[in-house]
């Protein structure tokens, strides 16, 4: 399967002191740091190449996990450098790691869902880039994306309107050339990727039906480690 890019270079600063010492992907969840648990899903849904994202202490990371031979993978790692890099930017950087094609994972979410079919869908399509997104309906977090006629027409975190019924689900496949167009070493957003590919019409929509869990907020955190424990 396409290797797995994990942004997890964020300071997490909504997280409050709990990550104060310790970056998020490392945050106590239902016994196990947060990137196991993540690292253990990936693994059952086939993928085995993964590249973690880091920057806010991102040697801890590392130490932690090694090079995933724990869990029969290949984890690599790719540092911001001397300045951050935002989550756009640091995929950016890693795309050497990456090669051609290659999912992208926030690394404060918890998604549970059909990876080959995303995988499929972007391979076998003629889009940069497809996005998973949930018909959220603002149950979850507010909505960010609207879609019609089985596209993406919209995308924004910072303007959300009424008409956006689906949410970014946090899992997205890409193609390097969705990358390629900016320049390495800046900070960039990755919703900025996102909002270029939609007035591109290069990004599509791959729908799924099971919610998401993050740690993003005290809230989601508290929420996973309840969902997590009961998995255990």
């Amino acid at each position: 399967m396409l290797p797995i890019a994990i942004l997890a270079g964020g300071a997490a600063t909504r997280l409050g002191t709990i990550t104060r010492d310790v970056p998020k992907s490392l945050v106590d969840v239902a016994g196990r740091p947060f990137l196991v648990h993540q690292l253990e899903l990936l693994r059952s849904r086939g993928l085995e190449d993964v590249v973690v994202c880091v920057g806010h202490l991102g040697a801890q990371i590392e130490a932690a996990i090694g090079d995933g031979s724990r869990w029969n993978m290949r984890v690599r790692y790719s540092y911001d450098g001397p300045q951050p890099l935002g989550t756009g930017g640091a995929l950016r950087r890693a795309l050497p790691l990456l090669g051609p094609a290659f999912f992208v994972l926030y690394g404060d979410s918890y998604l549970d869902c059909d990876y080959v079919a995303v995988e499929r869908a972007l391979l076998g399509g003629m889009h940069l880039a497809v996005l998973t997104v949930y018909r959220n309906e603002d149950r979850w977090d507010r909505s960010n994306v609207r879609c019609a006629n089985g596209q993406i027409v919209r995308y924004s975190k910072s303007d959300q309107t009424p008409d956006m019924q689906h949410i970014d689900y946090g899992l997205a496949a890409l193609r390097e050339q969705a990358m390629l167009r900016y320049p390495d070493g800046e900070p960039l957003d990755l919703a900025r990727v996102y909002e270029d590919l939609v007035a591109a019409g290069e990004l599509a929509p791959f729908e799924v039906t099971t919610r998401f869990f993050e740690i993003g907020t005290p809230a989601g955190l508290a929420e996973t480690r309840a969902h997590l424990a009961k998995a255990c």
